[in-house]
């Protein structure tokens, strides 16, 4: 005795709307199938079987599978998920009856099957005990793309595809951070998605797309739609930058030197966004930062900095050298007069030690001063060291600069002085360099006038990089040999722990309590 055969399972795909866009296997699928199902609200009309509609024969069995609930609410004890889990189980139970008694089943799927479709509901409770088939088709991602005629990545770009049902800070951070962006799901959701959009400065940029290919299609600037008119098919596009940076890249770079750009008449309305791109590569770069950084249509850094963003077609890199801030902030501001966006990158965060101070000091002088300036912040290099070693930053600490290049060691030497009489933690930056070989040593020595010789010091060397190097020594140890511009000192403070943990590890933490409390 054989036994029976059981019928095939099939999720088919329909493409975004258009008949004519439906897949020739689809197609055939769909003419031969023993079943054809399909969901529908409870109002019974099915776009996925308007859509397939040419194709089907009349013979076939129709399986309407109709939703309990939409967007209302429910009594169902389990909640919306709860009635929905309920619905899908008993309509994969109704396909696998037909599958059992040998009947081929097409579950046809707006778009592609396995894109937000409903199709993959029944596929992840059937595909494990049926024969299956998933047939692809074309997405309203692509189709919006066609009917805007406009690229959607291009080059190195990367898509980002988001639901706009997420929390809207959600939204905001993925689309600060997006390259380029479709947003799916609108409808109820549009508010929300409009403001995230503005929030994350691309409101401007934002294309709105409405039943793509199918009637009553509907194209338009995102922000010139009326919310009310939604409907749950609609789209919004963030399209490619690649082209919009090519045609704004008119403009003669001085990419080696900031200072030979002239002051010109204002143009066009541009701005400056001071960039804090964090201790190293990308991983440390906030959604906001790197948003910006995508958008700019020109770079201005210390060369070093600009290595570590990426390489985008039509935006413009001006490199310079470490010591020219001044002229590096101002060259920004020019070129954001003359209608430029541009992003000054430095790196932690731009507020300490870094590129803000020198471009808000020129930019509240003229001829700057009607010039836009924002300051995104970024992972501060002390943050990052410490995250490293364990804790050393628990407690109240000061972070100071060892670099006497802008200020005299008597008044570093008072604030080391004043900070280790108040027991606090330091994190010293800039502690040394080729030209500058006596600050470490000074300052370990003033240290130990207050500090324990046994005090824990991290020596955080390239923190993110390639040459990362963590180490914990005593302060007696340490040796400024050792130390470079590219490390950072966390001196501990008196009730600073430096822990050998039994895993082999080694932990450095600074108690939230201090002893008198």
């Amino acid at each position: 005795m054989t036994e029976r055969q059981t019928g095939r399972l099939y999720g088919v795909g329909l493409g975004p709307g258009d008949p004519s866009l439906v897949t020739v296997r689809a197609a055939e699928l769909i003419g031969k199938a023993d079943v054809v199902a399909y969901h529908s609200a409870r109002h019974g009309r099915s776009i996925a079987r308007s859509i397939a509609e040419r194709y089907l024969t009349g013979g076939q069995i129709e399986e309407k599978l109709v939703y309990p609930i939409t967007v209302e609410t429910t009594d169902h004890p389990g909640g919306y998920r709860g009635a929905l889990d309920d619905f899908y189980r008993e309509a994969a139970e109704r396909l696998a009856a037909h599958l059992d008694a040998g009947r081929d089943v097409v579950v046809l799927a707006e778009g592609d099957p396995l894109f937000y479709g409903s199709y993959q509901h029944m596929h992840k409770r059937l595909a494990h005990r049926y024969p299956t088939e998933v047939v692809p088709g074309v997405t309203s991602v692509s189709a919006a793309a066609a009917r805007l005629g406009t690229p959607l990545v291009e080059a190195e770009e990367a898509l980002t595809v988001i639901p706009g049902t997420l929390p809207e800070e959600e939204l905001t951070a993925r689309l600060a951070a997006a390259d380029s962006a479709v947003i799916m799901k609108l409808g109820r959701t549009f508010p929300a998605v409009r403001r995230a959009l503005e929030r994350a400065g691309r409101l401007e940029d934002a294309l709105y797309v409405e039943r793509a290919t199918m009637d009553g299609e509907r194209t338009a600037p995102l922000a010139d739609v009326d919310p009310q008119s939604v409907p749950y098919f609609a789209v919004a596009v963030l399209p490619s930058k690649v082209a919009v940076l090519r045609e704004d890249a008119e403009l003669p770079a001085a990419a080696e030197n900031p200072g030979a750009v002239e002051s010109v008449e204002p143009l066009a309305a541009g701005d400056v966004v001071v960039v804090g791109t964090g201790p190293a590569g990308p991983l440390w770069l906030t959604p906001e930062a790197r948003g910006a950084l995508s958008r700019a249509t020109d770079l201005v850094g210390y060369t070093t900095y600009l290595d570590r963003v990426p390489v985008r077609p039509g935006q413009v890199r001006h490199g310079s050298d470490n010591k020219v801030e001044a002229e590096r902030a101002e060259f920004a501001l020019d070129l954001a007069r003359r209608g430029r966006r541009v992003a000054v990158v430095s790196s932690g965060d731009p507020g300490v030690f870094a590129m803000a101070t020198a471009v808000l000091e020129a930019a509240c002088a003229d001829p700057y001063r009607e010039v836009p300036v924002r300051v995104l912040p970024g992972m501060t290099a002390a943050h990052a060291a410490a995250s490293r070693a364990g804790a050393p930053l628990g407690h109240d600490y000061a972070t100071i600069s060892l670099s006497d290049r802008l200020k005299p060691w008597d008044v570093i030497a008072r604030r080391l002085r004043a900070a280790a009489e108040a027991d606090l933690v330091l994190a010293l930056y800039n502690p040394g360099s080729k030209s500058r070989t006596t600050q470490v040593g000074l300052a370990r020595d003033l240290l130990l006038e207050h500090r324990a010789p046994d005090t824990p010091v991290v020596m955080a060397r390239d923190v993110g990089g390639p040459t990362e190097r963590i180490r914990t020594v005593r302060l007696a140890d340490l040796d400024p040999a050792e130390v470079d511009m590219r490390t950072l000192l966390l001196i501990g403070s008196s009730q600073t722990k430096a822990v050998a943990r039994d895993n082999g590890t080694e932990v450095v933490w600074t108690p939230r309590r201090y002893p008198e409390a």
